[in-house]
């Protein structure tokens, strides 16, 4: 079989995927068409035939990340019932989420706002971070949530810990997505949620805590 017969026929998706396998490998700014090129087995003008260039390979992939984000605040689970169910079923579903989008993930958790595309990718990301923040709040008033914890904190924490899955999480390991995720559930409402033996400690008060910047 010669190299022309062994190329992969690809289409803007496909395209999409590779880019986003090398630019989590070398980050965006280091990658460069040539590099997507050739992880892709094509010539780099058959993928100007596709996409206008890195940029939109970029932007592309970060829509599908935050659109993938968004989609679980529209969950059932998460629009209806008791504020601390649906905070917990949106901390598991961002969770799978991330593992299911682990490339797109990768290039979303790494951007600094460097590009135009990257600040719009980073204003959706905080507008969702601070529906989360509204369910902890929420949770907090019915007495499901420590008062004494400051909410976007804790929502910096619970999805630090889910960005923290792109820098070791491998498909190939021992342990599954559905685990993983069930671990990092187990291991944010420990400390968030209030025990039997505190009991309701009512709504939150002033806190302590310097608010982070967002």
């Amino acid at each position: 079989m010669n190299e022309r017969a062994a190329r992969r026929p690809y289409d803007l998706d496909g395209l999409t995927d590779v880019a986003l396998r090398v630019f989590a490998d070398r980050g965006f700014d280091g990658a460069t068409m040539d590099d997507v090129a050739a992880a892709a087995g094509i010539t780099k003008a058959a993928i100007y035939h596709h996409v206008a260039g890195k940029e939109a390979l970029l932007a592309r992939g970060l829509d599908r990340a935050l659109d993938a984000l968004a989609l679980t605040l529209d969950e059932p689970a998460v629009r209806e019932g008791r504020a601390v169910d649906r905070l917990r079923h949106l901390v598991r579903r961002v969770a799978e989420t991330a593992l299911d989008v682990l490339p797109e993930l990768t290039v979303l958790v790494r951007v600094r706002g460097n590009s135009a595309t990257e600040r719009q990718a980073i204003a959706r990301r905080r507008a969702f971070d601070r529906a989360a923040t509204a369910l902890v709040q929420e949770a907090q008033h019915d007495g499901d949530v420590a008062p004494d914890i400051d909410p976007s904190l804790a929502v910096r924490l619970i999805f630090g810990m889910c960005n923290s899955l792109v820098e070791w999480y491998r498909p190939a390991g021992r342990l599954t997505a559905a685990e993983v995720a069930a671990a990092l559930v187990r291991q944010t409402f420990s400390g968030l949620t209030v025990s039997p033996a505190q009991g309701c400690a009512g709504p939150p008060t002033n806190h302590s805590v310097r608010r982070p910047r967002t």
